[in-house]
Order: structure tokens, then sequence, then C-alpha cells
């Protein structure tokens, strides 16, 4: 089984859900980040944009091999994403080369039009993935079975999540991953390793376990189509 986490930038889907990438790569799940840009323009003022971009992608890959994954830079500009038919190619292209069985991105609203526009992506992608009359690279068809939405500070505009995931044993393998990144660590503008460490305490809390992260199905997805009410199954002649 294959778990691929897809964000806008370098650092979005560590931080997101990467102690769900740790402990599903701990129970043996191939474990990909996938980053539409390296979120480069960002930059300290000791670099330049260049030399940071190569830094954050160094940092992306240290930070996966922490977490058990390995990770894929795209080579897009920051902050210059647009939506078109070239880059959700692209990204359909890796769903069929990498063959992932679920995906995990941004939510559908954030004030970071990058972050909106690669959920759209993803899910452009995962269509045309899963078609047969799309040749792309003369790969056979591959689709998704699920994809995910998981928490951002910048993405929270109806952010409901409704999966807790339970990853206390996954929490300090998250953090030093985390450490990785000079943006997390250094940022004078968003305190967000402090931010995160007390974001996984908080969901833990809701959660009923020390740490968790949380997801959020895309809509429609979540629906039961059952016989009887889910937890509560009629047996056949009925009950007493």
């Amino acid at each position: 089984m294959h778990l691929m986490i897809v964000g806008a930038h370098c650092g979005d889907g560590e931080i997101q859900a990467g102690a769900i990438a740790h402990k599903y790569a701990q129970a043996g799940y191939k474990v990909t980040f996938l980053h539409l840009t390296a979120g480069e323009k960002g930059t300290p003022a000791h670099l330049d944009v260049e030399t940071y971009r190569k830094q954050k992608i160094e940092e992306a890959e240290k930070a996966a091999a922490i977490l058990g994954g390995t990770s894929i830079t795209l080579n897009h500009r920051d902050a210059e994403l647009t939506f078109n038919e070239e880059l959700v190619k692209e990204v359909a292209t890796i769903f069929r080369k990498e063959k992932p069985d679920f995906v995990i991105t941004h939510w559908v609203n954030s004030m970071h039009p990058d972050h909106a526009l690669c959920q759209q992506i993803v899910q452009d992608a995962w269509l045309k993935a899963s078609l047969p009359g799309f040749d792309l690279d003369g790969l056979p068809p591959h689709g998704l079975r699920r994809v995910f939405h998981s928490e951002n500070w910048e993405d929270m505009d109806g952010y409901e999540p409704d999966i807790y995931v339970d990853v206390t044993d996954s929490f300090e393998a998250y953090l030093e991953a985390l450490s990785c990144y000079w943006f997390i660590m250094n940022s004078t503008s968003f305190r967000y390793y402090d931010y995160y460490k007390a974001l996984g305490t908080t969901r833990g809390c809701l959660g009923r376990t020390k740490y968790a992260q949380t997801l959020q199905n895309s809509k429609g997805l979540h629906v039961r189509r059952e016989g009887h009410i889910p937890g509560f199954p009629i047996a056949q002649g009925g009950t007493k």
C-alpha cells in the first residue's frame, strides 16, 4: 500500500500529516511526499531565492527520510501556480507511475492561493490518471481509492475534521522532521514549530489520546450507504 502526501510547498505536507505518514511508514506502507513547488519565495535575508530553493529541497529530503518516506519536488515556482492542463497531467502521470492508493492534501479553502490550487490539481489529476482515454507517457490508468484533506493554519476556512488519527508513537519523529526546515524553526512571522506541537496536543485531547493529527473527508465521500445505522447492525430475523 502506498500513501502519497501532496503539498503546494516543501514543508506543507510534513506539517499537516507528517506524523500520520510516519505511523503508516512504520506499519509497512510506502510513503511519498510530493511538493508542487519548493516554497522558495519566503527567502531568508541571508540567501537568494535559488539558493533557498535548493536548501528547501534538501530539507524536504531529510524530513521525508526521518518520516520513513521519499520526497519529490516539481520544478514550479512558489506563489506562481496556475490551474492548467500541463500541471494537472504532470501530477496525473506521477500518480500512474507511483501508484498511490490514497492521497492526503490541502483543504479546499485557503488564504494562500497555492494551497487552494493544489487540492484542485490533485482532484483533477485523480480523474485523468484513472481514465484510459488519457495517454500519459503510455502508462496504464491508475485510480486512487480516496483523497483526504489535512490541517494547515492557513487553510482553516470551513475545515471541520472528521477523522482523528492517534499519532502518539510517531510524534517525536514528527517534531524531529519539522526541525529540518529553516522556516519552521526560524520564521518571525509565525511560530510554526510551537503551533503544530500545540495542535498535536490539542487534537490529542479531543481525540482522547496524547497526540493526534486530523483529516477531513472530501465532500460527499464520507457518506455511508448501509442497510442499517453504522455500529447498530440488525441481525437477520431481528433482535430482542
